[in-house]
């Protein structure tokens, strides 16, 4: 394993100087979604006009920070239906476009979460229903070579893997918000997957929306370098633990194998 920790930023993704030019072989994150979630620093209840124009603020800059042959994978959500209705996956994609990636894939993570009864409730007019689609989008670009060129070449890909998650219909839980006390983490299973397909042993990998670090946690488990910014400095506490303490039983158990 790679005995260097992650490094953690506790600032905000809009400032592009945090990260080196063309020094990031892939991003994985999963950005606001803009429904009010109750977040500490920051307004999660913007207007479309502006959210769209906060997501091509630090787009950009992501853009900046991948080499030729990097690439982001983006989970975002399909569509929104708070306060009006709204496609954000393809605004998105459309953006993504704008600000100059190329497009490689879509993935559709069907996340099991089901609308109750009393949510359906809320709105039964037959004649304008609303659809909600428990799935959730992970767009994966590239910034100008598709093919990967840089790295070490090692990838630690499965055949089994590479067959099953090829199929853009990735299944399995959401994370649940009790366990470190961010509001809407993601499974670890999602990063893990998108590493182990988009990236090389040794490559370093970035999260400009950290969280409670959970590409982080997986990126260090899969012997990849990596980075996150994360604004809220608690959250940054948060995932320091965590990613100490499974760094150190890495390698614990390297060294033991030895």
């Amino acid at each position: 394993m790679t005995q260097e920790l992650p490094r953690i930023i506790n600032d905000s993704c809009l400032k592009m100087e945090l990260i080196e030019k063309a020094s990031i072989d892939l991003i994985i994150t999963s950005p606001p979604y803009n429904l009010g979630i109750k977040y500490r620093n920051y307004d999660d209840s913007l207007s479309h006009k502006d959210y769209l124009k906060f997501c091509a603020e630090w787009l950009k800059n992501c853009y900046i920070w991948l080499k030729n042959d990097g690439r982001i994978c983006l989970n975002i959500p399909l569509d929104t239906h708070k306060k009006g209705s709204q496609s954000i996956g393809a605004d998105i994609t459309c953006l993504l476009k704008e600000i100059g990636f190329k497009f490689q894939a879509t993935i559709v993570w069907h996340n099991g979460r089901i609308m109750t009864k009393k949510d359906i409730s809320k709105r039964q007019h037959y004649a304008d229903a609303r659809v909600y689609a428990p799935v959730e989008l992970i767009l994966v670009f590239y910034k100008r070579l598709q093919e990967k060129q840089s790295g070490s070449r090692i990838s630690d890909l499965s055949l089994d893997e590479y067959q099953e998650w090829i199929h853009g219909l990735w299944q399995f839980e959401p994370a649940w918000r009790e366990v470190d006390g961010h509001p809407v983490p993601f499974p670890i299973e999602l990063p893990h997957r998108c590493i182990k397909l988009f990236s090389y042993v040794g490559d370093t990998i970035l999260d400009p929306f950290m969280g409670s670090g959970t590409t982080l946690l997986a990126a260090d488990k899969l012997n990849r370098r990596s980075t996150g910014i994360e604004i809220d400095r608690e959250y940054c506490k948060i995932a320091w633990n965590k990613i100490k303490q499974q760094h150190e039983m890495l390698s614990k158990n390297h060294f033991a194998e030895r």
